[in-house]
């Protein structure tokens, strides 16, 4: 069984998974770590890619082929926004039959880090999950969640899971004030029900803030497309007041360009974009230029 052959099967249990998650109440079975929950539906995700792990060489594979073909597993599943907010208390929510466009980086992530390391229980999974996820790897409440993407790169750079290449590369310094949490409290129901948290969320806004960030500029990206390599993480960076990033997705060349494989709002699903990133930017107003970041292999 080749890699083609296993995406294409998985792509069809995850939508399989999605049109059961629409009709039926979630079931919460199992909680492999203190504070998470995993769902019967993710939970048979999770076990269909233990059995097809067993089928593969991934680890024959290099850092960038395994986020790559990881990515792939997911195409066509449906883009669902807010999976993480809503909860009476912060857990680690374990969800892979919807994702937003962060989420899917850090399915992608922890799953490719499970499978080069042949470890594709859930109990691994939920580790690297919330390693990945929450300031210091440690789930404590609301705020300890990475929320702002700039703030999920530094970290996870700290942890030694990726690395910022965007000034290397030929990025370029920008300032801008990161305070859109803060100054939109009523749109995140935790700060509303808590208001003992806003200091800390203001508290990590004045952090990014008094760091410096660099980025590619729009005009001078598809300049620099080839220093881009697949498998890097993409952060879109954006005009919108106080906000740092809109957008993530992963780098894939096609037909010697580079686009954005991601979970869509627009299309409402996991795509590969029609148009490479360079122009799709260009086309959105409120878009200015992108971030990367590129994983590092623990082999």
């Amino acid at each position: 069984m080749n890699f083609k052959t296993v995406s294409i099967f998985i792509i069809f249990s995850l939508s399989l998974a999605s049109c059961q998650a629409k009709t039926e109440k979630k079931s919460l079975i199992q909680k492999p770590t203190q504070n998470s929950l995993v769902d019967s539906v993710d939970l048979d995700i999770l076990n269909s890619l233990k059995q097809i792990a067993k089928n593969l060489q991934f680890d024959s594979l290099t850092p960038k082929d395994q986020i790559i073909e990881t990515g792939k597993l997911f195409l066509q599943t449906p883009y669902v926004g807010g999976t993480l907010e809503n909860n009476e208390k912060e857990e680690l929510i374990i969800n892979l039959h919807q994702l937003d466009c962060t989420t899917y980086l850090e399915n992608v992530l922890a799953l490719s880090q499970s499978f080069g390391k042949s470890q594709t229980n859930v109990s691994d999974f939920s580790k690297n999950l919330e390693y990945i996820r929450y300031r210091d790897g440690k789930l404590n409440d609301y705020t300890s969640r990475l929320h702002y993407f700039s703030d999920w790169i530094i970290d996870n750079e700290k942890k030694g899971l990726v690395n910022n290449i965007s000034r290397e590369i030929g990025g370029e310094y920008y300032q801008k004030t990161i305070n859109f949490m803060s100054s939109h409290i009523s749109s995140y129901p935790a700060l509303v029900k808590d208001s003992s948290l806003i200091e800390k969320i203001k508290e990590t806004e004045k952090r990014l803030n008094s760091q410096q960030h660099f980025y590619i500029p729009e005009s001078k990206i598809q300049k620099l497309e080839n220093q881009i390599h697949n498998g890097d993480f993409i952060a879109i960076t954006t005009k919108i007041k106080g906000l740092d990033v809109s957008h993530t997705g992963i780098a894939i060349h096609l037909n010697e360009r580079l686009h954005l494989m991601h979970a869509s709002s627009k299309a409402k699903k996991v795509v590969i974009s029609e148009l490479p990133l360079a122009e799709m930017i260009q086309k959105n107003s409120l878009q200015s230029g992108i971030i990367v970041a590129r994983v590092i292999s623990k082999q």
